[in-house]
């Protein structure tokens, strides 16, 4: 959708909440207290429906990201459209221009569409699939220390993903056997083609059930027939230009809800074209 069809389909603050109604009401017939069928009727000057028999109301917004929310329900949609359109993100401060809203307000709604934007919760992969799984360090700094390095304030993200197929990431606080290997069993079905790096922590992946094959990247080695991470590694770095060109800087705190953002665009990248209907249904969801 661009901007001059998003502007005919949501031109005012009534059809933004008619769209908020019917995603979260479809096509209610009965209500809900007196049980007759009836239609609902907008009420004037606020947000709210009412039965025509017995003046039961429905409060759309209540629950939602725009419950009690002083800002237009039309900017509220405006900016999930920036969202939806963007491939590398948007910034507060960009939805503080495109609104002319506070930076705190644009910091909110931001924050509020992000957790809309969660990864799924089923596994990827399977008998006959192939899943690369690899971290990446974000933020912080590395300093050097005689022969070792010393990472300071870095965060550290762990990532599944099926080739072809759907991404699952979470930040997590190391990288031993102990933590990564529960969590590929939990993002990957048993019996997968798992690929990686040759992080020790991954040495007892078949005793997991998975075909664990790794790629050497210390000795220079990237691609052994179709062994390689080189899916994740993709992923890796667009995460990280989006991280870097659009928010610069990001809260270990609020991370995972970045991660969340890109793995939702990645995992959905052939639906890219019903990004803003899935938002918006994923909005009034109380």
């Amino acid at each position: 959708m661009n901007i001059n069809e998003f502007n005919a389909k949501y031109p005012n603050e009534e059809a933004c909440l008619e769209e908020v109604f019917r995603n979260r009401y479809g096509a209610l017939k009965d209500c809900p207290s007196c049980e007759k069928e009836t239609k609902f009727h907008r009420l004037v000057d606020r947000k709210c429906y009412s039965c025509q028999f017995c003046g039961h109301q429905l409060h759309p917004l209540a629950g939602t990201i725009f419950h009690k929310s002083k800002t237009l329900l039309k900017d509220w949609f405006y900016a999930i459209f920036l969202f939806s359109n963007s491939k590398n993100g948007v910034s507060a401060k960009e939805l503080q221009r495109q609104l002319a809203v506070t930076y705190k307000t644009a910091w909110r709604m931001a924050k509020q569409i992000r957790k809309l934007m969660k990864q799924s919760d089923s596994q990827i992969g399977g008998t006959g699939k192939t899943v690369e799984a690899d971290e990446t360090l974000i933020g912080g700094t590395v300093a050097r220390l005689g022969k070792g390095r010393h990472l300071e304030n870095k965060s550290i993200v762990f990532g599944a993903v099926e080739r072809n197929g759907e991404i699952r990431a979470e930040v997590i606080g190391d990288v031993k056997g102990s933590t990564v290997l529960p969590l590929v069993r939990s993002m990957v079905k048993i019996g997968t083609d798992l690929m990686t790096d040759e992080l020790t922590g991954y040495r007892k992946a078949r005793e997991f059930g998975f075909k664990h094959s790794a790629i050497n990247h210390r000795k220079k080695q990237y691609v052994r027939g179709s062994i390689h991470t080189n899916t994740i590694e993709g992923f890796w770095s667009q995460l990280k230009r989006s991280l870097n060109g659009t928010y610069h800087s990001v809260s270990p705190k609020y991370l995972q809800t970045y991660v969340d953002e890109f793995a939702y665009r990645y995992s959905k990248r052939t639906y890219s074209s019903l990004f803003l209907p899935m938002i918006l249904q994923a909005s009034t969801r109380a």
